[in-house]
């Protein structure tokens, strides 16, 4: 195998290095704004519930003898 057959194969391999961990930057970058999303989603959805009308004792017990 003659050097620049060497050369070009560890020019490949970190050319190689360098686009994976690009991709994986770029996948995190987007599973972190995924999750913001998620979050925004989640908040947005708890705040338009509707508060409970009923009173706080109801549904605090079951009855399993009737």
């Amino acid at each position: 195998m003659d050097v620049t057959a060497i050369v070009s194969v560890a020019v490949e391999t970190a050319q190689a290095r360098t686009a994976e961990a690009v991709s994986m930057a770029v996948l995190k970058r987007a599973l972190e704004i995924q999750a913001q999303g998620d979050v925004q989603l989640v908040q947005a959805a708890v705040q338009s519930m509707p508060a409970a009308g009923n009173p706080p004792h109801l549904g605090n017990f079951i009855d399993i003898f009737g």
